[in-house]
């Protein structure tokens, strides 16, 4: 039987009804073990003073209505390495949270939930298997970014495509460059062809 994956979780939400329940639905991932940690408590504590004394954790779940379109300089002091996913009430475009690392709809289900979370797993895990050998094979995240490249798509619309945040997009295509010790994107047009990852009609089209 696998254990379950441990991950720290904290969250920043000024409604208590969506606080509790986003509370138990993470608690209900049983590929995970989630230790939650209530940021916002009843406006008795300003956020940004609970994440500088708030221990270190893998994800913050925070509003917009709280940490705006720019969640990294209204609260520096959240961990580089921590990723970050708004909470949308469907009042704002996903296009426009784009600093997020991740957006979590407020009618997501628990499978969506999951689907959140393991994709913003992906870039970490990579980055660790990185200081092995430079010439490992893609993963299914970075070849789904080799294919958007090739068919002429700028950073932004990859994010945009895959849910991803821009840093992200970039730190995926450093890391290709890495591993395929390719650096432009004819190169890559070439590599994807040669290993079927795309056809020769879908070359410069968008989605």
């Amino acid at each position: 039987m696998t254990t379950p994956s441990k991950i720290s979780i904290a969250i920043a939400e000024p409604s208590t009804i969506v606080r509790s329940g986003l509370e138990i639905q993470l608690k209900k991932l049983s590929r995970y073990k989630v230790y939650v940690t209530q940021l916002f408590n009843e406006g008795k504590r300003d956020w940004t003073e609970a994440v500088a004394y708030n221990s270190h954790a893998d994800i913050y779940i925070l509003s917009p209505l709280l940490a705006s379109l720019t969640p990294r300089k209204v609260c520096p002091a959240l961990p580089e390495s921590s990723r970050i996913v708004a909470l949308n009430y469907g009042l704002l475009d996903p296009s426009m949270l784009r600093e997020y690392d991740g957006v979590l709809p407020l009618s997501a289900n628990t499978t969506q939930l999951l689907e959140v979370i393991e994709r913003l797993q992906e870039p970490q895990a990579e980055d660790e298997n990185m200081a092995g050998t430079e010439s490992q094979s893609l993963t299914p995240r970075e070849r789904e970014i080799v294919v958007c490249v090739v068919k002429g798509m700028t950073n932004r619309e990859i994010a945009n495509a895959l849910f991803l945040s821009t840093h992200t997009v970039i730190t995926h295509r450093r890391n290709i460059s890495k591993k395929l010790q390719i650096h432009s994107p004819s190169g890559l047009t070439i590599y994807a062809i040669m290993n079927k990852l795309v056809e020769l009609d879908e070359i410069n089209q968008r989605y």
